[in-house]
């Protein structure tokens, strides 16, 4: 009997009983469509995420105040480590690796302009903030190169901000109170919308020694670095560590690159989609049940053939074979059901465009495929083995 012969016993087999070989196709369809779906929800707020996280640059290097040696968060400015200030940010400048540097801190604040008031987020910047994170000026322009220690008073607006405050009407040269000091408006910038919780079109930028006057602190929350692309991390990180150590005396800071927060974010969210993707798994180990009952049906019902095929001459071996062939067709008839459905409504989902990150992994999709052929060889072979080992005098007489 040729391959073609015994694929073509197996789909009569299956033809034979058209409702029971659909149900049980469709157990094994529902649980890997119920892989794809899940995967691809979960592969699309993995890549989200990622874009949100990497759309300010990779090459990015945050310093903060106080030394994490085990967990838990910086203690900043009341925790007992010296404090970050702008000499800190002006002195990493003079490594060979450094592009850009940026002394952060950032609070809340009522602003006023043109009569209306409005609570926003207020960032004090460096000059160097547009260029460390690839923000861009819709008009006017962003802090000028002033003296850090005593920049003047200059203030560049969000555009909801802008929005809100000055409506259509061109808010370039006019004054806005923050807290008690007065500043000009000299740009706004392109929205960015909001990035992970953070609202950057409801802010105001301005200089960080006039925030740092504003929000009565000393240091600054942070310091970040855009280092040259082609620089070796180990070697910025390590400069950078020797710049700190020589101003403050020991490292009372903590250095953390954003690729290794990637990694980190990646390891995670790898590990969500294996979860969701596992517990679409459960649905295709409740169809493979179904399939080993159905194939332990078969061979009940069909003792007499199994008699008449072993007095033909077929040996156990392809006896076993053909149950085996007819398990495996109905579990990838089944898969490739699954699949279709998977994908289409994945797809459906992304096309609606309503808001949910929807990307079809395919790896996990081929994965999936592939794991349906084996539970349907899995599911077969106790089956097979049963109809192999029968007698063929008393199958012959069960007909």
């Amino acid at each position: 009997m040729s391959v073609i012969d015994t694929l073509r016993f197996a789909l009569r087999s299956l033809t034979a009983h058209r409702l029971r070989t659909l149900l049980s196709a469709t157990g094994i369809g529902i649980g890997i469509a119920a892989v794809i779906l899940l995967t691809s929800i979960g592969e699309g707020i993995h890549q989200f995420v990622i874009s949100e996280f990497t759309q300010f640059g990779t090459n990015i290097i945050t310093v903060t105040p106080g030394k994490i040696r085990t967990h838990g968060r910086s203690l900043g400015a009341i925790g007992s480590a010296r404090l970050l200030t702008i000499e800190d940010a002006l002195a990493l400048k003079n490594s060979p690796y450094v592009q850009h540097v940026n002394a952060g801190v950032m609070g809340n604040a009522e602003i006023r302009a043109r009569g209306r008031s409005r609570r926003v987020t207020v960032y004090g910047e460096s000059p160097d903030f547009a260029h460390t994170f690839n923000m861009k000026v819709a008009s006017g322009r962003f802090l000028p190169e002033d003296d850090p220690r005593n920049p003047r008073a200059y203030v560049v607006l969000g555009s909801k901000v802008r929005t809100e405050l000055f409506g259509s009407a061109n808010p370039l040269g006019a004054t806005l109170q923050v807290g008690l000091s007065r500043f000009r408006v000299i740009g706004v910038m392109e929205s960015k919308g909001q990035v992970l919780g953070f609202d950057l079109d409801d802010t105001v930028f301005l200089p960080t020694s006039r925030a740092l006057e504003i929000f009565n602190r000393e240091g600054v929350m942070e310091i970040n670095i855009a280092y040259q692309p082609s620089a070796p991390l180990e070697a910025v990180v390590e400069d950078i560590g020797r710049i700190l150590v020589s101003r403050h005396g020991r490292e009372d800071f903590t250095i953390t690159p954003q690729q290794q927060m990637l990694n980190t974010l990646n390891t995670v969210l790898d590990v969500l989609i294996f979860a969701v993707a596992a517990l679409g798994s459960i649905s295709l180990l409740v169809g493979a049940v179904g399939m080993v009952t159905l194939m332990h049906i078969a061979v009940t019902e069909r003792v007499a053939e199994i008699g008449l095929l072993t007095a033909l001459g077929a040996t156990r071996a392809r006896v076993r074979l053909l149950f085996l062939t007819e398990s495996t067709v109905l579990a990838t008839l089944g898969g490739l059901g699954g699949l279709a459905t998977g994908v289409g409504i994945a797809w459906l989902l992304k096309s609606l465009a309503i808001g949910l990150p929807v990307q079809i992994p395919w790896n996990y999709t081929a994965s999936a495929l592939g794991i349906s052929v084996l539970v349907g060889l899995a599911a077969g072979v106790i089956p097979a083995m049963r109809a192999a080992r029968l007698n063929p005098i008393e199958a012959l007489r069960a007909e």
